[in-house]
């Protein structure tokens, strides 16, 4: 029914992942250990967010037995409050992050839970710090042996894919610095595993009280414990004139656990100990008369390399303010009437980009660039004129073309890929206006 009267709906990339996240059992410390250990469960690799690949479009997936030198044999079998309990400041605890079972695994040789069956996927960083920097720098050289790289690059749409997930099959050494683009599926479980380690590398100390934290809840929740079992140096006087703005009842005696500054984030529940998520608009703005769209260009951009305006929605502002704030701030385009397209997920670090499709007022289509500098340029191109470019002219994102079918120079303007959001947009008012009449 949705579909007769809407259309078909749109998933973009870095969506439709095929993992059943099952987020309820991530505080089931039984279920996280059956899924850890099992023989099918596969490990994604992350070296500074780079993720470990065969080639620039296979992620390479590790097994238990591989990873198990690094993060021991230990995870998951103390429950939150224990760990909490004898948290120790000192101890690097590997970093691991359970995205979920992938259930089109239904073989005998699928891991089983209960109702829930299918093959466990775990992310884990193996960037050397800490106490378990050794440990991390010898699994990465075994990877690299195998020819194995760990991908450095920002942006991942830029290729079409032409593999999936692999358990590092031979295949000959390629550069790190190589953009890449997976398989849609495969590219949903690199954006769920990019953003959560990102979100716990950025937060190693409660955003309340400024103290250590650790990771909990299979990766989805940073704890700030209320004693450190670490020991202070023999060297350090504790006395209360060295820490006279500190309450000496948080000191301990060598040999004991102490107390640790109160913290707020221990009582109730605060959404500063889980993972954020950054709403932005995205929108492809029509002319009144639905006969061209606007189209701008940042200054940092590549020559000649044009996109839909976007920016991040302000607290206390709906979906359709924030399109025309946004419109207005960066082009002088006053916007009228607001539909939603679609939306995408997009790990850079943890953004969510809210597509739409906007209709600009009458009399109010005067690009005016004067307001936010962020544009260096804006223009309105013809339905036809944007036809043309998404055909022959779609960029990779780096401002090079991704198609043979126009040469560089004689191309006026670049748009993202299909894999991005932007694409989607304009091609759907493409869709919707081809004759100057529009179906939005």
């Amino acid at each position: 029914m949705l579909t007769q009267k809407y259309g078909p709906g749109v998933a973009n990339y870095y969506s439709g992942s095929p993992l059943n996240r099952v987020s309820f059992l991530r505080t089931n410390n039984e279920f996280l250990r059956a899924a850890l250990i099992h023989p099918s469960s596969s490990f994604l690799l992350f070296k500074d967010l780079a993720p470990l690949v065969t080639d620039p479009s296979s992620l390479t997936f590790v097994s238990y037995e591989e990873v198990k030198p690094l993060i021991g044999n230990e995870v998951y079998i103390k429950h939150e409050d224990q760990l909490v309990k004898e948290y120790d400041s000192t101890v690097t605890l590997p970093l691991i992050v359970f995205l979920g079972l992938d259930e089109s695994n239904t073989s005998g040789y699928a891991f089983r839970w209960g109702l829930y069956k299918g093959t466990p996927h775990f992310a884990l960083d193996v960037t050397p710090r800490g106490s378990i920097g050794g440990k991390a720098e010898n699994l990465i050289s075994t990877m690299e042996s195998r020819g194995c790289v760990f991908l450095q690059t920002r942006i991942l749409i830029a290729l079409p894919a032409a593999h999936g997930l692999s358990r590092h099959p031979p295949s000959p050494r390629i550069k790190p610095e190589l953009t890449s683009g997976f398989l849609a599926n495969t590219a949903a479980i690199f954006a769920q595993a990019r953003a959560l380690l990102d979100w716990n590398a950025r937060n190693p100390f409660c955003a309340q009280c400024g103290q250590p934290t650790f990771s909990t809840n299979a990766g989805t929740k940073r704890t700030c414990p209320p004693t450190d079992s670490r020991k202070p140096s023999i060297n350090m006087p504790l006395t209360s004139e060295l820490f006279s703005d500190i309450d000496t009842k948080f000191f301990a005696p060598l040999d004991e656990t102490r107390a640790r500054l109160p913290c707020a984030t221990r009582k109730g529940v605060h959404n500063i100990s889980f993972p954020r998520t950054d709403p932005s608009i995205i929108v492809a703005v029509l002319s009144a008369d639905s006969r061209r769209a606007l189209i701008g260009r940042q200054k940092r951009w590549p020559p000649k390399w044009y996109s839909t305006l976007a920016g991040f929605v302000e607290p206390g502002e709906s979906v359709e303010e924030a399109v025309r704030r946004e419109v207005w701030e960066e082009s002088g385009i006053l916007v009228g009437r607001v539909v939603l397209h679609s939306s995408q997920p997009w790990p850079y670090p943890a953004s969510l980009m809210i597509g739409a499709v906007a209709e600009a007022l009458p009399g109010g289509e005067e690009i005016v660039l004067k307001h936010d500098p962020e544009l260096e340029d804006a223009r309105w191109i013809t339905i036809q004129e944007l036809a043309e470019a998404l055909s022959v002219a779609t960029s990779n994102g780096f401002g090079e073309l991704t198609g043979d079918e126009v040469e560089d120079e004689k191309c006026s303007l670049k748009l993202p890929p299909s894999t991005a959001i932007a694409h989607q947009l304009l091609k759907a008012v493409v869709d919707g206006c081809v004759g100057c009449e529009s179906k939005i």
